[in-house]
């Protein structure tokens, strides 16, 4: 998989995804309208770099999650541990 982080404004936008799946292209244009006051242009764009992150999926126009949210965090949380602990989950909790 690639990679599954997400900036700021990207974690916002796959959340109005998560939280409105399954959505037309049209519908969510519109809603990125009035949330994050962007153009169609810019919502495509974005919705392609999560798609080929394998997080999204665009078939026939219709958007749907491959990653629902807890699949992603989960992802996300094995990656810190692995990146910053080796891998070791007793040395994350450790840390704390």
């Amino acid at each position: 998989m690639a990679e599954v982080r997400l900036g700021m404004v990207e974690s916002h936008f796959a959340d109005i995804v998560w939280n409105n799946v399954p959505l037309t292209t049209k519908e969510l244009t519109i809603l990125c309208e009035k949330e994050l006051n962007w153009k169609r242009t810019t919502t495509y764009t974005v919705l392609k770099k999560l798609c080929d992150r394998g997080i999204f999926r665009m078939k026939d126009s219709v958007i749907t999650a491959i990653l629902s949210r807890d699949e992603f965090s989960a992802i996300q949380s094995e990656q810190f541990v692995q990146e910053n602990f080796h891998g070791s989950l007793p040395a994350f909790l450790a840390a704390f």
